[in-house]
């Protein structure tokens, strides 16, 4: 049955005797940030983190007198914490991992998995969430597929009833069966090819809810609350896609929806506009919803008015919203002080892990600035990439053609916040400015490209930029809503950007524009890039698998997978090329606009590079309420 909900009175005024109030919490996406402490800088933060955020899922669940809890996934891969998991693990099996620990202290009802939990393996993964103790679910991730969903055999369970008491607003006590199923992206399967391939399989997320649900309902679930590693979507539904939580809202018998992967805020002006999608009152098609930040840095709230219904019961009023987890904490709850007891041992493991020395930089390696000009920490990237291809490709059939290399900048502010860049002074590298410098454990690979691929490449990441008026005088330059580890600088070519042209590949990869050319002038060893051209592109396997959708990337041409993390292939070039280091070329500019300028915002650390605020001619004008520092830029 679809949810009702009654847009009169206030949620509270509109309960009668007899009636219950049930409370979902969530979180989605912590991305292993545990405890108020930066990993990357080495420094303690006010921001984020699930042990401040227990503390006011403590406050929330003690404000209802019936609450669930539940976590959307994506817990184990995210900053140095969850690589030392892994190497602690290799040690010694049988220690918790700190997150599992962690959440086992704040006692969530149930949990599913996100894409990257397999990022560290299927094996890694499974031994982890044996520790838990709460029922962890995903029912379109299979060991095996069936002729229908029914049939397919899945790697966890793929839905479960919680047998629960609940207390109605007269004080009476009633039985529930709530359901809970979890979803994921069926893009897993490419993403993590090297860890999944063989091993599972995957079915789209509504196709699949739609077998399960049902049968949820015949075995007795009052309410079904659907836990989607998935972002909204814009409701046209489609074989596997990626998010397809609007999609999902259309599945009939979903009373609730936890929704994640995007790292954005719903409700909340994030998906104002979107078609089918209250985002001031939080409901998907009329389905209550949420999509609670990443990192903790936000509880999602889903308050239900439940009503019997003959023996069963229907959700008739809801009340939804994403509260922020203050900055700074509140006064710690016990269950907090719990997490930061249970996950100590890992901290302070981190912290030897994080501060072993690896080499030596005589540069700055920052990316303030890297939406205007190719930053140091991409161009190293792409330099320890090529550096490491070139001997791996040496003597095999593609030797002798060109090699590019593809970075791109994982932190330039914008979901992050201001703090968000990656930022290593000159001087001796820890393994902390190399987390800092390649945030995911991807693997490097290269791929063969045609000149018609390359430029599509270049300009669906080109997207990163706004349409920029010519002759207009302070126009946002970058869209926050492009991810900016979709934003490749590729070294070897030359080219430039012009942001005055329309993009021409939505942020999915669609082609909307087929005319529009962003990217000009591209060049290879002074010859004009034509569309016959071969060329070797090193890479990481998320990009050759199409990770982010990027036209131009076929993973039938990957010529070479590396048996070398990007990590290790780092570390292997600070020590091989101490002393003896050029990086590649800075090989974009942006197309000189007349009469029109452009704001950036960056983050503080940009002060400390009062020379690239002057060759940059950067005026600053002042301080977002994000708190980044906005900067006006003449094109």
């Amino acid at each position: 049955m679809r949810t009702k909900i009654v847009k009169n009175a206030s949620f509270e005024q509109r309960f009668a005797p007899g009636d219950v109030h049930l409370r979902l919490l969530n979180l989605t996406d912590l991305h292993m940030e545990i405890r108020p402490y930066d990993y990357f800088a080495d420094r303690e933060t006010k921001t984020g983190g699930l042990a401040r955020a227990a503390s006011l899922v403590d406050r929330l669940r003690t404000e209802a007198p019936n609450t669930l809890l539940f976590d959307n996934g994506d817990i184990l891969q995210g900053n140095p914490m969850g690589d030392f998991a892994v190497e602690d693990h290799a040690r010694n099996a049988t220690a918790t991992h700190p997150m599992i620990a962690a959440l086992n202290a704040l006692g969530p009802d149930a949990a599913t998995i996100g894409n990257h939990e397999f990022d560290y393996g299927l094996d890694f993964l499974q031994s982890a969430l044996s520790q838990a103790s709460f029922p962890v679910l995903s029912a379109n991730l299979l060991v095996s597929r069936g002729q229908t969903v029914k049939d397919d055999k899945t790697l966890l369970p793929p839905y479960t009833l919680l047998d629960r008491s609940f207390v109605d607003v007269s004080g009476n006590r009633h039985t529930f069966k709530v359901g809970v199923i979890g979803l994921l992206p069926p893009q897993v399967l490419n993403w993590d090819r090297k860890h999944l391939a063989g091993r599972v399989e995957v079915r789209g997320i509504v196709e699949t809810a739609r077998a399960y649900v049902p049968e949820m309902r015949t075995v007795g679930a009052d309410i079904i609350v659907a836990l989607s590693h998935s972002g909204i979507g814009d409701g046209a539904e489609s074989p596997g896609q990626e998010n397809a939580s609007l999609s999902l809202a259309m599945v009939d018998g979903i009373d609730a929806i936890i929704t994640g992967h995007s790292h954005l805020v719903f409700p909340g002006p994030d998906f104002g506009g979107v078609d089918g999608a209250d985002a001031e009152r939080g409901f998907l098609n009329g389905i209550p919803a949420t999509m609670a930040g990443f990192g903790g840095s936000h509880v999602g709230v889903i308050d239900l008015r439940l009503v019997r219904n003959g023996n069963g019961w229907d959700v008739r009023d809801t009340h939804v919203e994403a509260r922020a987890v203050p900055v700074g904490g509140l006064p710690p709850s016990p269950i907090e002080q719990d997490i930061l007891a249970k996950t100590a041992v890992a901290h302070v493991g981190t912290l030897s892990y994080i501060r072993q020395p690896v080499g030596h930089t005589d540069i700055p390696l920052e990316s303030y600035f890297a939406m205007l000009e190719p930053s140091p920490s991409v161009l190293f990237v792409a330099s320890a990439q090529a550096w490491y291809m070139r001997q791996a490709l040496r003597g095999t059939t593609d030797a002798d053609l060109p090699l590019l290399s593809a970075a791109a900048s994982f932190k330039i502010g914008g979901r992050g916040g201001p703090d968000h860049f990656t930022d290593v002074p000159a001087g001796p590298v820890a393994m902390r400015h190399v987390a800092d410098l390649y945030s995911y454990p991807n693997m490097l690979c290269a791929l063969r490209v045609t000149g018609a691929a390359l430029i599509d490449w270049l300009e669906f990441s080109a997207g990163f930029f706004h349409k920029i008026r010519p002759g207009t005088k302070a126009q946002a330059l970058v869209d926050p809503t492009f991810p900016s580890y979709n934003f490749d600088t590729i070294t070897g070519l030359t080219y430039e950007i012009d942001v005055s042209q329309p993009q021409r590949f939505s942020k999915r990869g669609a082609c909307i524009n087929p005319g529009a050319r962003r990217v000009r002038h591209l060049s290879y060893d002074g010859t004009a890039v034509t569309n016959d051209m071969m060329f070797i592109v090193a890479t990481n396997d998320y990009r050759a698998s199409r990770g982010g959708g990027f036209p131009g990337a076929d993973d039938s041409e990957v010529v070479l997978t590396t048996p070398d993390a990007h990590r290790d292939v780092l570390v292997q070039y600070l020590k091989a090329t101490d002393g003896d280091r050029t990086l590649a070329m800075a090989p974009w500019t942006l197309r000189q606009l007349s009469d029109t300028s452009v704001v950036i915002e960056t983050g503080e650390g940009a002060n400390r590079y009062p020379e690239r605020l002057n060759s940059l001619q950067l005026e600053p004008i002042g301080t977002s309420r994000a708190g980044f520092l906005q900067f006006l830029k003449p094109l």
